[in-house]
């Protein structure tokens, strides 16, 4: 079936509406607003509804969906052909790696037809899966059933016994939670608590008497931090911390050892934390603060033992975190470093446990785990031990700690996951002292996949300072590189968040139709340090971002990989406004593109504090009520650089409900690239009803979804047929 060219799209309407930057009476637009403010025109602010029940704006995105559908019928063949290779990759009767916490044994088994997990559990003297002790704890499918949106984020089981259980669930994608309750040993014993209006988040008290949890303000920041009583009301719940800076948000976390609850406020740059001790009862209150905030200062805590603080912070110009030690009588005395800073070593997290700490960050722009086991003779951790960093079979390769996964203190290993962009996923139990590890799962992969069918290499694009970006790139052995080949280049660069090379089957209908899938890893992202991130692209360096992406692009057509007319580019959310911007800047260097879940219309956004995330992303963008920020950011802001010439072919992904990156903005910039571009390119919007910012959860939707993104891209390169199937 060929895709219906007579088709028109969706023309929106224009209707006059002034944005104000700067002072506006009774508003928090930061500390030093422009007065006089300035105004934009903005015709298309119409499709804001914030409560998503407008007529109007649902019968355009409606309208929107029907061409999407029209445009998108040519690849329905190629869709589903990429779906059946997604779904033969995948094991579609699976079961997680098992770990221990309390007297069980968890995990979570996937059945083949059913879209959802289901969260099981064996006595720990038992093997995951073994039917007759297993014990369904919560069936995803069946909290689903009849729902169009179903996200269970936690499932957590109270101590000491672990018959109570609370979980977390969205039905409707906008990620507000309402947590329930249920008796694992007798289900039709009703647990009448519920919680509701919460951001997901569970932790259970010393035992199955309380629980704490976060709650949001009207912009969906969470702001206080709750103790609800079992069998007690909502209503009766006490607020145990609320940050009223909206700039900052509130979070919580239970140190290892269960003993202490550390409830603290973070913004992109400061962090304050408090500890509450759990010993001392649900009626104590009483929180101790570890350190003031003080703008810049960033830091974690995690206890060993009740007594020993461990505190991994930038403080004192430390950009890529050192390690101290502080006692619980004195916890803003830290005088005493057990890890000093390093320039190559950027320590991202802390996991402490009875024995032994790990550290999980980076070093040569590649993910790393070290570890540092306690002096044996008082079982403290001693400054001068050293860490030991834990060596790997592969040049390049992806390393993760399971935090999730290491629910008891007491455990002599810890579990981290590795894989690579042609090596699936394997969990390991790892020794802390001597680095042994044993297999606890290899994802199995099916389809004839065979990682020997392809290379993987890491090569290095110049920015225009001069700065190298690396590139993390995989093929299949058999590509001709003798010739340019259709290529996709993936990028993000924000927050600090890194893109790494790690395996993900998504990569394989390209790499298998003769394309060559590359991550460019350009600043934004911490991948080189935090001072990638921090120095290299926030704030008024942020168009670094846009230039090494375009560098990286720019690096593949020089070296003869690719050309402009086989070349496709992909980013989601902050990485979607790296689309916008690239895309103004430099269309020219590629034939398609895939925005999901856009942030393009920067200024607009990030001007009003009524947006949910907008207040908190001042730290990170920088605020357009400012003179100081106005002009460099309306310099890069996607929507707001839309101008008359040719475009890409573009798809791109949007959810009604998504509280993050709200739908109207990749609306809105879809409406105005049809409106100025002056070729014939598509440009496609596939908003999803049902579904925010993290798309759909339901499995065997997601992979639909990637199909038909894949095969539009596919399409556009001309790569449709499969190198395997040609062998």
């Amino acid at each position: 079936m060929s895709s219906d060219n007579a088709v028109q799209p969706p023309v929106a309407v224009k209707k006059p509406h002034r944005v104000t930057f700067g002072y506006v009476e009774g508003e928090d637009r930061g500390p030093n607003p422009m007065n006089p403010p300035r105004y934009h025109d903005d015709p298309y602010f119409w499709m804001r509804d914030d409560d998503r029940k407008s007529a109007e704006v649902i019968e355009h995105l409606t309208k929107e969906k029907a061409y999407f559908e029209a445009r998108s019928a040519d690849i329905q063949s190629l869709r589903d052909e990429i779906y059946a290779e997604h779904i033969s990759h995948i094991k579609e009767d699976d079961t997680s790696a098992a770990y221990v916490h309390g007297p069980y044994r968890y995990y979570t088994r996937e059945v083949k037809g059913k879209s959802y997990k289901i969260y099981c559990r064996v006595p720990k003297d038992k093997e995951a899966g073994d039917d007759a002790a297993e014990q369904v704890i919560i069936d995803v499918n069946q909290v689903a059933e009849g729902k169009a949106f179903c996200d269970v984020m936690e499932v957590e089981p109270a101590p000491p016994e672990h018959d109570l259980v609370a979980y977390s669930v969205d039905l409707s994608g906008n990620e507000v939670y309402t947590i329930e309750f249920k008796k694992v040993s007798n289900e039709a014993e009703k647990v009448p608590d519920v919680v509701t209006g919460t951001n997901g988040d569970i932790v259970w008290g010393k035992d199955h008497t309380s629980l704490f949890y976060l709650t949001k303000d009207d912009t969906l920041r969470d702001n206080k931090v709750w103790r609800h009583v079992m069998g007690q009301p909502q209503s009766a719940d006490v607020c145990l911390y609320e940050e009223p800076n909206p700039l900052f948000s509130a979070f919580m976390y239970k140190a290892a050892d269960s003993n202490t609850l550390c409830i603290g406020s973070l913004s992109s740059e400061t962090t304050e934390l408090h500890l509450l001790d759990l010993r001392k009862g649900n009626a104590y209150n009483t929180l101790e603060t570890v350190r003031p905030r003080e703008k810049g200062v960033r830091y974690d805590v995690q206890m060993h033992g009740t007594a020993q603080l461990l505190i991994l912070t930038n403080e004192g110009g430390a950009v890529n975190h050192k390690l101290i030690i502080a006692s619980r009588e004195r916890p803003g005395d830290w005088s005493s470093v057990l890890v000093e800073h390093s320039e190559d070593v950027f320590m991202e997290n802390t996991v402490v446990r009875a024995r032994y700490l790990v550290v999980a960050g980076r070093r040569a722009g590649l993910t790393r785990i070290w570890t540092m086991t306690v002096d044996p003779q008082d079982g403290v951790f001693k400054a001068g031990t050293g860490l030991r960093e834990v060596e790997m079979d592969e040049p390049i390769f992806t390393v993760h700690l399971v935090e999730s996964q290491m629910a008891e203190y007491e455990a002599p290993t810890f579990r981290m996951e590795y894989s690579s962009l042609a090596t699936p996923n394997t969990w390991f139990d790892v020794q802390p002292g001597d680095h042994s590890r044993v297999a606890v799962k290899v994802r199995e992969v099916g389809g004839g996949f065979d990682a020997g069918s392809y290379t993987v290499e890491r090569r290095f694009a110049t920015a225009p300072d001069r700065t190298k970006i690396p590139l993390s790139i995989v093929y299949h052995k058999d590509l001709d590189l003798s010739q340019p080949q259709p290529c996709m280049l993936y990028g993000y660069g924000s927050y600090g968040l890194c893109m790494d090379p790690q395996f993900n089957i998504k990569h394989l209908p390209y790499c298998d139709r003769g394309m060559i899938y590359a991550v460019a890893h350009i600043r934004g992202g911490s991948e080189m340090g935090r001072a990638w991130y921090e120095i290299g692209a926030k704030y008024l360096t942020k168009r670094n971002t846009f230039s090494d992406f375009i560098a990286a692009a720019e690096y593949l057509v020089e070296s003869k990989m690719t050309t402009p007319a086989q070349l496709a580019c992909e980013g989601r959310s902050a990485g979607g406004l790296l689309m916008g911007a690239v895309l103004n800047m430099r269309p020219d260097l590629f034939k398609a593109a895939l925005a999901g879940v856009p942030f393009v219309d920067v200024m607009t956004t990030m001007s009003d504090p009524s947006i949910p995330l907008t207040t908190g992303e001042w730290e990170e963008w920088g605020n357009p009520n400012e003179y100081r920020f106005y002009d460099y950011m309306l310099s890069y802001s996607p929507l707001d650089n839309v101008r008359a010439q040719e475009y890409p072919n573009i798809m791109i992904q949007s959810g009604l409900h998504d509280p993050r990156v709200a739908y109207w903005e990749p609306a809105k910039w879809v409406s105005k690239l049809r409106e100025y571009k002056t070729d014939s390119n598509e440009i496609l919007l596939n908003t999803d009803m049902e579904s925010g910012h993290f798309s759909a959860k339901d499995r065997y939707k997601f992979w639909k979804e990637s199909a038909i993104q894949q095969a539009f891209v596919c399409k556009h390169l001309k790569s449709t047929v499969r190198m395997l199937a040609r062998k």
